[in-house]
């Protein structure tokens, strides 16, 4: 994933910061465990909320007092690509244990970016996904593969709740 910004120059030569980021992507894939260690379950619709995150899943619900910055987690396809061709692997995108999978789209590396859904859930990141040591037992090298330039995804909280699909558009949402 790149930066999502470069430098062009303008009429007058000087330099104009112009994004790069995918503007728009779909949700390809969507996943869930029901506990820590389970299983990854793969489905084509999911309700989120703001109280538990992902339906279903166990990271999303909200502790007292916690601030639920890893309700749900996202990955982008060409990254887990990536991390795949450099480890010379093979192994499904959800192995990754992220809740969802999206294609065609830059996740935004700076926390407090929204993110929109479908026409109803938003989600603000919140930071980097670190990968675990669950990384390395899958492939040798993936743990570091996935450290670099926000590769092992994004955390986010849930802004606004609602129902998603595999298929669905996730972009950035404008203030």
């Amino acid at each position: 994933m790149t930066d999502g910004v470069s430098t062009a120059l303008d009429t007058n030569g000087q330099g104009a910061v112009a994004s790069t980021l995918n503007r728009a992507g779909t949700i390809a894939g969507i996943a869930r465990h029901a506990r820590a260690k389970a299983p990854m379950e793969v489905i084509d619709h999911v309700e989120i909320t703001i109280e538990a995150g992902l339906h279903g899943d166990f990271r999303g619900y909200v502790k007292p007092g916690g601030r639920g910055r890893r309700q749900v987690t996202l990955l982008e396809r060409g990254d887990w690509d990536a991390a795949m061709a450099e480890v010379g692997g093979d192994i499904p995108w959800y192995e990754r244990r992220a809740n969802l999978l999206v294609d065609g789209f830059d996740l935004p590396q700076i926390p407090g970016t929204q993110l929109r859904i479908g026409a109803d859930v938003v989600l603000e990141v919140t930071r980097h996904t670190d990968p675990c040591e669950r990384m390395e037992a899958l492939a040798p090298g993936l743990f570091a593969a996935l450290t670099s330039d926000w590769r092992g995804g994004a955390c986010t909280r849930v802004l606004m709740g609602g129902r998603i699909a595999v298929g669905d558009e996730i972009r950035i949402e404008e203030p």
